[in-house]
């Protein structure tokens, strides 16, 4: 089977007086494949430890995206940097965002993703980078976001017809919108580029407090074939380095499983 490899988000740990060196080589000594969701400025530091940069934010902003058509001319032009960056820096997937409805149907909604994807498709696929919109929940944190569905985002990737263009399955954002997260997993895996987790609720550690038991998800994971990064992008409760470590052995599964 595949080894899931471990990502840590830069920004949620980067807390509690640790310097970003500290944080770069704790994860490198815990066993951490990359970081992730951190500034340019600190991405020499990360390969210099060995680590890769498996994912940076690809477009502003997190309302305000691609389902508006005004957008896609600004959109277009901070993806097409940032594809030529993520290749020069062997960075494999950006981030981008529906943005919020507004009052768009799901279907507007839907076509105006698509049309605004098909503009860089090609770029991202001559490139090898992987453009992930990010599923996020409208219940709690981000109210009125378009991208709340998985069944909504494969529809866009369809739409988009192109092995570059894939979803970022938050495990956090969607067990608070629908749940029945391994099912979603074993039937729509082949369109997830990339994951992220949080315990819920609270979007902390992954630990006995909260619903979410990490273990068979990370095996579904590893069941659909998947060979990408799952980032952990909780907030830590304590010391961000004893949570990372407790992350990475809660979600490590092994090399001969």
């Amino acid at each position: 089977m595949s080894q899931i490899r471990q990502s840590v988000c830069f920004g949620n740990f980067l807390r509690r007086d640790l310097s970003a060196t500290t944080l770069i080589q704790a994860a490198a000594e815990i066993g951490y494949a990359s970081i992730e969701m951190l500034p340019e400025e600190h991405w020499q530091q990360v390969k210099d430890c060995g680590l890769d940069i498996a994912c940076v934010v690809g477009h502003a902003s997190l309302p305000d995206g691609l389902n508006k058509r005004e957008n896609h001319d600004r959109i277009e032009a901070e993806l097409l940097a940032k594809i030529a960056a993520a290749a020069a820096w062997g960075i494999g997937s950006l981030i981008v965002f529906s943005g919020n409805r507004e009052s768009r149907s799901e279907q507007e909604g839907r076509d105006n993703c698509i049309m605004g994807l098909l503009r860089v498709k090609d770029a991202a696929e001559t490139a090898g980078v992987t453009l992930c919109m990010e599923l996020l929940n409208s219940k709690v944190d981000h109210p009125d976001y378009q991208c709340d569905r998985t069944p909504w985002g494969v529809e866009v990737c369809r739409g988009v017809d192109s092995t570059h263009v894939r979803l970022l399955y938050d495990i956090y954002h969607m067990q608070i919108m629908e749940g029945d997260l391994i099912r979603t997993i074993d039937t729509y895996g082949e369109w997830f580029g990339h994951y992220h987790t949080a315990g819920n609720p609270g979007r902390q550690d992954l630990d006995l407090e909260q619903e979410i038991y990490y273990p068979p998800v990370m095996a579904a994971i590893q069941r659909s074939g998947y060979d990408g990064f799952v980032g952990h992008e909780f907030r830590p409760k304590a010391d961000p380095v004893t949570a990372l470590r407790a992350a990475y052995d809660t979600c490590h599964i092994n090399d001969n499983a």
